[in-house]
């Protein structure tokens, strides 16, 4: 700015000079006066040449400020957005680790009252049961434009949990002794061991 004061101050001088010059025009119809008016055309001469440097000046930094404009704009949308999303998190969005289910050892209250303390068996070893990680919002906004039209990020979360439901159900079944078995429950098991092939063992389908 200070730099730009300066030029409007030489400007001013400048301007001032040419109308004390127009002022004693009138003697330049003496011969020994006429440099003088060469002195005034040349003094026009570089107002003209700094004017025309200034206006370049001018229009360069409104172009800056419009582009800064634009910029703030577009941060302040940015920061509303952050904002809505910070204060509007959907509650069913997946931790960061894989949930697993813990299906307990099957006991019977029966063998539990008859055995004493002394006599406890072992624990048997709790099995976990994986299950699919529900998408989160950034892989949702990579699905394509036309597939977006079809399903909503709520609706393929919905999916992915009752598949989840279908295979804890079906291994807490697997994972039962067969004595604990209703003829229900075992039709099921049998069923599920017959879709098994080595390409399935120890993998939750």
């Amino acid at each position: 700015s200070s730099s730009l004061e300066d030029l409007c101050l030489h400007i001013n001088e400048k301007i001032s000079n040419i109308k004390k010059c127009i002022l004693l025009r009138d003697i330049g119809e003496d011969e020994c006066r006429r440099p003088l008016l060469h002195k005034i055309r040349n003094e026009v001469v570089l107002v003209h040449d700094l004017l025309n440097k200034m206006e370049i000046v001018v229009k360069r930094q409104e172009n800056m400020k419009d582009l800064l404009k634009k910029i703030q704009k577009a941060a302040e949308r940015d920061q509303k957005e952050a904002q809505h999303l910070l204060e509007h998190i959907p509650p069913y969005l997946p931790k960061p680790t894989q949930r697993s289910i813990e299906v307990p050892a099957v006991k019977h209250k029966e063998q539990t009252r008859a055995v004493g303390p002394k006599q406890k068996k072992p624990t048997k070893e709790t099995k976990a049961i994986k299950e699919a990680a529900l998408i989160t919002t950034d892989e949702f906004e990579n699905v394509p434009a036309y597939l977006k039209g079809r399903i909503t990020y709520d609706q393929i979360n919905a999916v992915v949990q009752e598949m989840n439901k279908a295979v804890v159900g079906k291994y807490k079944i697997m994972y039962q002794p067969l004595k604990s078995m209703n003829a229900k429950v075992r039709n099921l098991y049998h069923r599920f061991m017959e879709e098994e092939s080595k390409n399935t063992i120890g993998r939750f389908f």
